[in-house]
């Protein structure tokens, strides 16, 4: 357990984005990637969606740290003066990163509605 006391917010944001860029990496494996899909949407990932879903994930191993998102992460380590991530921690993480998955499991069923809705005009 690092301690954090001494850190100043800006590294408590680099430990952060570290730990979030961990976590990012390990599920652009391919296995890793249709697995957490098929978990939070009952559904297998196509070939397409993976490739989108990989480009977002890459995007945002380099984009900065949503500071809002964060916050109560960032206060909580500067207020205990420890670095380390609980288990009720992890949700900021998983939260950005289903955010991303979110997103293109409702693209089939905004295609699927407004392909029943264009058949329905003719």
């Amino acid at each position: 357990m690092k301690e954090v006391s001494t850190l100043s917010v800006e590294k408590i944001i680099d430990l952060i984005r570290a730990l979030r860029n961990e976590l990012v990496k390990d599920v652009l494996k391919d296995e890793e990637l249709s697995q957490h899909y098929k978990i939070q949407f009952n559904k297998e990932l196509s070939n397409i969606k993976k490739e989108f879903l990989k480009r977002d994930l890459r995007e945002l191993l380099i984009s900065p740290v949503d500071l809002v998102h964060y916050a109560g992460l960032i206060n909580q380590m500067k207020e205990t003066g420890t670095a380390s991530i609980t288990e009720k921690n992890h949700s900021f993480f998983y939260h950005e990163l289903n955010a991303i998955f979110k997103k293109y499991s409702i693209i089939r069923g905004v295609l699927l509605e407004a392909w029943y809705f264009r058949r329905w005009l003719l």
